[in-house]
């Protein structure tokens, strides 16, 4: 995503479109003035993402995107700095209202223009995708899918006008095939379909435009989702007082660790105090104890052989996370159990999630947070549905088992009582290695106990999270990253 600010509502297609139409009905913007403007900001990110390009190739199809396309071409045109193709996908003949007057306006200025073939798209410094917009239901067939394939096998930088085409808007999933952009530059509204799913991967760097559209337009219509505030996060995290102590900042206590999984909670447990818990104790198998001391002797664990022996530990704790390495045997459901039993806010991850899909139930306290895969066994459905859409998904799992449900994954979700959704769209792939989760895990128990609400810690932990992978990344590079290398930049990341 891009450094630059963006706003941090996000708003279903329909909802754009909403605005498109007050601002053209109610507020006397005409369609075509907002189609110029739209195509003209698109070109100066253009120009100062690729100072040095020339040629250009800006692939149009036959709506109001195309519209756009052709103001961005006969933009360039008029600079006198570009060789300018239009690459035409469908009858152009098709093209009406604001769109052919763009084309036409373009055509007069002495504008070329080509049917679509993939030598005609070959050769550009810059392809500039104008096929879809957001009104795209379908996969794309025949020629449409041949031209989105071809601009992604050219090597050329692509920048996708308001959204790529091929991505859905409202879900970040992609039917069949979609642009892989350099750059999206995106109007009026940022879709939410655009950070999570494929949304990252397809729209690349995100620039934004309100097209000098009333902000009382913009805010007519109810976010249904909300970006995490990095200023929010930080000013959870404020200054200590000076005479501060250990008892202010919570007990934090983490459960797992079976037979051969003692880095799981380990790494948990290490993360809530990294995060600024003021004590962490660990429950594991009696066999971890030296080992997880021996490495992080600020921890106080106690091997435990079943729920009675957790009684002295949850007497004292204010959080418990459960799930990280805790396995499924008859040893982790006594654990499970007698965590649900206790009046104390839960962190479930991994296979606690595993066991609560077995016997599911409902509960206001607890922060979930599943991948993918658990998601799709907590709702009975498969991988694909939940990627299919997530928002879909964050939804179904925070009605069916209440609480606060975070939905890890590119663009992780964050759903609890009150709308809207929380994203985060921070991360790298990176963070595809074993050990991210436990970490988060940590990170948010380590938030609730010192005071954060749970959407607050189950958004603000994967911002911090994420952020750390980031910090982390930039140093080294994604590949071979691993969860202990989050610890040095998220204790700086939670000291503002």
């Amino acid at each position: 995503m891009s450094d630059h600010p963006l706003p941090l509502p996000l708003f279903t297609a329909a909802q754009v479109r909403e605005m498109d139409r007050v601002a053209i009905e109610e507020r006397g913007i005409a369609g075509g003035e907002l189609m110029r403007r739209a195509g003209e900001a698109a070109f100066r990110a253009l120009r100062r993402r690729w100072r040095d390009a020339r040629r250009l190739v800006i692939v149009c199809g036959v709506g109001n995107n195309a519209g756009d396309g052709f103001v961005i071409a006969r933009a360039a045109l008029k600079s006198q700095l570009f060789r300018v193709i239009v690459v035409n996908v469908g009858d152009p003949d098709r093209l009406t209202g604001d769109a052919l007057a763009a084309a036409r306006a373009y055509r007069e200025a002495g504008g070329r223009e080509l049917p679509f073939s993939r030598d005609a798209v070959a050769g550009a410094d810059v392809i500039v995708d104008a096929i879809f917009g957001t009104g795209l239901s379908r996969a794309p067939e025949g020629v449409w899918r041949d031209a989105i394939e071809a601009i992604n096998a050219d090597p050329a930088p692509v920048l996708a006008v308001d959204i790529p085409s091929g991505l859905d808007a409202d879900t970040g999933a992609v039917a069949g095939v979609a642009v892989r952009a350099s750059l999206t530059v995106s109007f009026i509204g940022l879709k939410r379909g655009m950070f999570t799913g494929r949304g990252p991967d397809c729209c690349g760097a995100v620039e934004f435009d309100s097209l000098e559209v009333p902000a009382a337009v913009i805010e007519s219509q109810p976010a249904s989702v909300r970006r995490v505030d990095a200023a929010e996060v930080r000013r959870g995290l404020a200054r200590r007082d000076r005479d501060a102590h250990k008892g202010r900042f919570g007990h934090v206590l983490a459960i797992g660790g079976n037979h051969g999984f003692a880095g799981a909670v380990r790494m948990a447990a290490e993360a809530a105090a990294r995060t600024g818990a003021g004590l962490v104790s660990v429950a594991t198998r009696a066999e971890h104890v030296a080992t997880v001391l021996s490495g992080r002797p600020e921890l106080m664990c106690r091997g435990v052989a079943g729920a009675a022996d957790l009684t002295p530990l949850t007497e004292r704790a204010d959080v418990i996370a459960i799930g990280c390495g805790l396995g499924r045997d008859a040893w982790a459901q006594e654990l499970w159990q007698a965590a649900l039993a206790l009046k104390i806010p839960l962190v479930v991850d991994a296979d606690a999630l595993n066991l609560l899909a077995g016997s599911p139930l409902r509960r206001d306290d607890w922060i979930l947070t599943p991948h993918p895969g658990e998601a799709a066994q907590l709702l009975g459905i498969g991988v694909a549905e939940v990627q299919a859409d997530r928002f879909a998904a964050v939804g179904a799992l925070r009605e069916r088992f209440g609480g606060t449900v975070l939905l890890k994954g590119a663009g992780s979700l964050v759903a609890s009582r009150h709308p809207p959704i929380g994203l985060c769209d921070r991360g790298n792939p990176g963070m595809a290695s074993g050990g991210m989760g436990d970490v988060l895990s940590g990170i948010i128990a380590g938030l609730l106990a010192q005071g954060f609400n749970a959407h607050a810690a189950a958004a603000s932990g994967a911002w911090l999270h994420a952020m750390a992978a980031d910090a982390a990344a930039r140093a080294d590079g994604e590949r071979g990253l691993l969860a202990s290398d989050l610890f040095p930049p998220l204790r700086h990341l939670v000291n503002p």
